[in-house]
């Protein structure tokens, strides 16, 4: 879990980092004030008391017009149970989402992210897993998939297989657990290598984290390697 500790070391706090991206308005924001809008807005959501910020019709019809400003993109899985805007507390404009089963990071996704970061000036990348994942679960079980999906799912039996030689004595949901977090790890990798978003990284104008969603707690739990 991104710690009271890990927050404080950006140099910066939840209060703070809300104040500068009210002021910046719609010019991109640094990568650490990013971070700190969602760390504080998944703290909200498990605290109970979410804000729902920028979610009326009036937000809407803003942005309509003048345009998305976002000030993160999150690559995360198709699964329903896991909506970035409600567990990060975020609203309209605010998040660019990706979403693919397996959060794995194929041409189109890196294409949508790409374009995040290239078109929308978006500093802050998140490659969001979750627990109990159903794609991890398949590749883990060594299901019967189409070939479409096996195509898809096919970054995760890399992962799958690192967790296996790892913890050869772990049960399957040890197996599931481990795969989910090095599966994440591993998009993170893959994005940061990516030959347009690691120039960015490089310069220092962009930020790619991985976490998991716990979905028992709705906590967001910030993964390293």
């Amino acid at each position: 879990m991104f710690t009271r500790r890990d927050f404080f070391e950006l140099g910066l706090g939840a209060a703070a980092g809300a104040r500068c991206l009210m002021a910046a308005g719609p010019s991109p924001v640094t990568p650490e004030q990013a971070l700190a809008e969602l760390v504080e807005g998944n703290r909200r959501f498990v605290a109970g008391t979410p804000r729902h910020p920028n979610s009326s019709l009036s937000r809407a019809k803003m942005v309509g017009k003048e345009g998305q400003h976002p000030h993160s993109v999150v690559l995360c899985c198709s699964d329903s149970r896991v909506p970035p805007e409600i567990l990060f507390d975020q609203g309209i404009g605010d998040v660019f989402v990706v979403r693919v089963a397996g959060n794995v990071a194929n041409g189109d996704e890196v294409g949508s992210i790409e374009y995040a970061v290239e078109h929308l000036s978006v500093p802050l990348c998140i490659v969001l897993g979750h627990a109990s994942c159903g794609a991890v679960g398949a590749v883990v079980d060594g299901e019967k998939v189409s070939k479409e999906i096996g195509h898809l799912v096919e970054p995760i039996q890399h992962s799958f297989l690192e967790a296996k030689s790892a913890h050869p004595k772990a049960d399957r949901v040890e197996l599931i657990r481990e795969t989910v977090r090095l599966n994440v790890l591993a998009t993170t990798k893959s994005l940061s290598e990516s030959g347009a978003l690691a120039e960015v990284v490089r310069a220092g104008k962009l930020q790619i984290k991985g976490a998991v969603y716990d979905l028992a707690t709705s906590r967001v739990d910030w993964v390293r390697a």
